[in-house]
């Protein structure tokens, strides 16, 4: 396994992290435990959940079978960097979501029982929350920080902008801040690279890409013509068909290279030095086995030009991708 550090910190982390957000939902607990103690195995020591993972209102289901997993003791939580996240509803109450110190607060202590730990590694803002002051939330983060109940900060989902802010004023109070950013980012939706990449990087704060594989499209959608988990969704299935073209020729390119798509798409993500470790939601352990070759994958120039001519970007970083 290959380390990196978090965004500027000295926290080493896989190259991989663990999505577990099929957790319950699409795996078994028993099966996902077998994931969960693979990837130990295996050098993946980044974990990476939330509380609404589950779907059931409140329950946190997939914190509860995490905790369920460090419970069993032999090193677990003491190997591993656990992230979990903070924001959706987790209540009928109009303070049962979004960043309010009332419902950081609550929820933070919530996810410490369900995951049956005194810390959180890496404690995340699920969503930007246009509603409540960065006073308010950093004061609160700042609390968590200082009763050793987390450990580091990170956001999930925001623009660039919104991380400049964001990190001048956890600045201006002499705290940390952001370290880590996790955005939608795969060969086949780039945006990111416009201002978020720059923003991050120019901040210290490492890309964590949430759904690398664009919900399993990238993952050979077309050549085997398996549709099960976040593949056989209405909107991956709708992402299929507009993209069918681009698709069809990635998959061609993987199969004249001797890659598997998933495969390659992880390696795409990993070229890039803004990029921390993409997160892999495997659902079986060969899923989570076979995801170890993006690795070892080396891209070179040519290739690089062929999956840009697939899945163009945005053509560069703002503002010369569309000024001068």
């Amino acid at each position: 396994m290959q380390y990196t550090r978090l965004g500027r910190t000295g926290l080493k982390v896989s190259r991989l992290a663990l999505g577990t957000m099929n957790f319950g939902p699409e795996t078994t607990e028993a099966d996902s435990f077998a994931i969960m103690d693979r990837a130990r195995e295996l050098g993946i020591n980044f974990f990476d959940t939330a509380n609404v993972y589950g779907w059931k209102l409140g329950e946190g289901l997939t914190e509860q079978i995490i905790g369920r997993w460090l419970a069993q003791g032999g090193g677990r939580r003491e190997n591993i960097v656990l992230a979990t996240k903070v924001f959706g509803r987790m209540g009928e109450g109009p303070n049962d979501q979004r960043l309010s110190a009332y419902h950081i607060k609550r929820s933070v202590e919530d996810s410490l029982r369900r995951l049956k730990t005194d810390h959180i590694d890496l404690y995340q803002m699920h969503h930007v929350d246009r509603d409540t002051p960065w006073e308010e939330i950093w004061q609160a983060f700042e609390q968590l920080v200082q009763q050793g109940k987390v450990l580091y900060i990170g956001s999930s989902n925001f623009a660039g902008w919104q991380l400049a802010h964001a990190q001048g004023l956890a600045a201006a109070r002499h705290f940390v801040g952001l370290v880590s950013e996790q955005s939608l980012y795969n060969l086949a939706e780039r945006s990111i690279e416009l201002e978020v990449i720059p923003a991050a990087r120019a901040l210290g704060i490492g890309i964590v890409p949430w759904s690398p594989l664009a919900r399993g499209a990238l993952a050979g959608s077309i050549g085997d013509g398996v549709q099960t988990g976040r593949r056989g969704s209405e909107p991956t299935q709708k992402f299929i068909a507009k993209h069918h073209e681009r698709i069809v020729r990635y998959e061609n390119f993987c199969s004249e290279l001797r890659e598997k798509p998933a495969d390659l798409a992880l390696a795409w993500l990993l070229r890039n030095p803004a990029v921390t470790a993409p997160i892999i939601g495997p659902r079986t352990l060969d899923q989570l086995e076979g995801s170890l070759r993006a690795l070892e994958i080396h891209l070179t120039p040519e290739t690089l030009t062929i999956l840009d001519d697939i899945w163009p970007g945005p053509g560069g970083e703002a503002p010369e991708a569309y000024a001068w």
